[in-house]
């Protein structure tokens, strides 16, 4: 059910009525020009060694965002650009420049009603902006004669305007006509229904703007991944989008996030708003404990994807795997089955040899019914949409129905030619011997190191090599990028559920299907011991 939209923390100031109505005109030959004059002659610094003083954006500021975003217009003289997409690494000014935005937008853009909001995805990082914002306006006598001050609301009743805070934990914004919404560090968002209705509120006004800051996330499948995805594409030209205009510092992936030019590169304001001794120190911190590199690179150099924990697999390999062409019916087949607990999906894989030593592959989901919403907010994924696409399949109630498992077991044995179904015997026990019964190929394939080593080393090359065909099935990349690895003294390895903080069922599917099929489809030391069985 939506919820009702609720502002974080309204609260009625104890201020006079506004003494004033209107502010004098801003100078300034261009949009732009007078954004900046607004923000010099009305607004002051509030937080560190420059607080009291005017409000000078620094040059690259206003040359890569306030120049492009004002004076970029459409022949009735309106701003062309509705999305401002600002990515980079942390301390560059975000939330002061959000917040000079957010007034400008409220106070001098000659927008009738202005309504403006700040959003985040929680309560205390929302007001971070608006904070900032109310105290600028504390300080400008100009500002604060037109203005009510409440704890998270400003009100200029001579402009019927207003700009407040919400966050994805208050709920949505559906029913609103924003003139602006500014939105601040989209990659911890829980899920995109807030993102949504901002965006769609904005469409009864006549030159909108949405502006998004945020700093690189570490998951590949949130609306912010999504939404920085678009933004590179459009940079590169890759996709055409007029109302989009992306802003980007991050250091490659290949870069060595230890050089100092590196830093440069992607922290604008290192030596100005970001300290080039702190990060320094934070490079050598990261250096001396290795645990620390991912956020070094995360929050300093603005890097995609970094996570704490060591990724197994190489997702962008996994992408240039990706298929077209769907398998052919009446082929050799072996099946892996991970059977779900309580919190993770039931995967099914399906892997089809050719003679050349690859595999296509394809892997069925399901999940329960009654956990959709709740995972969607837990996991930051979509599964109502995969659900939708025929990607993931739900099941009654709030556990997996595994008559839907048995019955697509059924249903490939009669469309390949199926020669073991290997399955994880942790819980399964009972199922194992019912299918035994049934007279179903069922191996155990135990989740030991000696059993499953040999198929992660060829699923890593199969990878690597191209020779692993898939369909690009969301649900199965979102495991694939998911996966980290246990590694022993001896460089065996096998996938971890444990250190994986998020799920990677599939890809526990296949390799417990592939632990099975490379015994016929190659030669190994299991040929004459067969399965360790511990």
């Amino acid at each position: 059910m939506t919820k009702p939209l609720t502002v974080a923390y309204v609260r009625p100031g104890t201020k006079k009525a506004p003494t004033a109505t209107t502010l004098p005109p801003i100078r300034g030959k261009t949009p732009a020009q007078r954004f900046v004059n607004f923000c010099r002659d009305y607004l002051v610094h509030v937080k560190g060694p420059a607080t009291g003083t005017p409000l000078l954006l620094a040059p690259w500021q206003v040359k890569q965002i306030v120049r492009p975003l004002f004076d970029t217009q459409l022949k009735d003289k309106r701003r062309q650009f509705r999305t401002c997409y600002l990515s980079c690494p942390r301390k560059q000014g975000k939330s002061t420049l959000g917040a000079a935005l957010a007034l400008y937008l409220t106070y001098a853009d000659g927008e009738g009603g202005a309504d403006i909001i700040s959003a985040a995805g929680s309560a205390d990082q929302a007001a971070i902006i608006f904070d900032t914002a109310a105290a600028m306006v504390a300080r400008s006598p100009a500002l604060s004669a037109m203005t009510m001050s409440y704890r998270r609301e400003l009100r200029v009743p001579s402009l019927g305007a207003s700009y407040r805070v919400i966050s994805a934990e208050a709920g949505t914004a559906h029913g609103l006509n924003l003139h602006a919404a500014i939105i601040d560090e989209l990659h911890v968002w829980p899920d995109r229904e807030l993102y949504d209705a901002l965006v769609t509120a904005t469409g009864g006004r006549s030159q909108p703007l949405i502006f998004i800051a945020t700093t690189a996330g570490d998951s590949e499948h949130s609306i912010c991944a999504e939404v920085h995805r678009h933004a590179e594409a459009v940079r590169d030209g890759v996709i055409p989008d007029p109302t989009l205009l992306p802003v980007i510092y991050a250091a490659e992936k290949e870069a060595d996030w230890q050089d100092e030019n590196v830093w440069r590169a992607c922290n604008p304001a290192l030596g100005r708003f970001r300290s080039l001794e702190e990060m320094r120190s934070a490079a050598r911190q990261a250096t001396e404990v290795p645990g620390r590199e991912a956020a070094f690179r995360r929050f300093y150099l603005n890097q995609w994807g970094v996570s704490l924990a060591d990724k197994w697999l190489d997702l962008a390999a996994w992408d240039a795997c990706r298929s077209p062409a769907p398998p052919v019916p009446g082929r050799r087949a072996y099946l892996g089955l991970d059977l779900s607990t309580t919190s993770d999906l039931t995967a099914l894989a399906c892997l089809l040899p050719d003679d050349a030593g690859g595999y296509d592959v394809f892997v069925d989901f399901w999940c329960p019914a009654a956990s959709i919403a709740k995972r969607s907010h837990q996991d930051r994924v979509p599964y109502a949409l995969w659900v939708e696409q025929g990607y993931l399949t739900t099941t009654p109630g709030d556990v997996v129905d595994y008559s839907y498992v048995e019955a697509r077991l059924h249903a490939l044995m009669a469309q390949y030619q199926v020669e073991t179904i290997a399955v994880d015997p942790w819980n399964a026990r009972g199922l194992i011997a019912k299918w035994h019964q049934d007279n179903l190929p069922v191996v155990e394939v135990q989740q030991t190191m000696a059993n499953l080593s040999s198929a992660s080393k060829k699923l890593e090359i199969l990878i690597k090599t191209r020779q692993l065909r898939h369909g690009g099935n969301p649900v199965l990349r979102w495991c694939v990028s998911n996966a980290v690895a246990d590694v022993d003294g001896n460089a065996n390895v096998k996938p971890s559920k444990k250190k994986s903080t998020e799920r990677i069922d599939g890809v526990a599917a296949l390799v417990t299907g592939l632990a099975h099929a490379i015994l016929a489809t190659s030669g190994s030391i299991y040929d004459a011991r067969g399965l360790v069985q511990v």
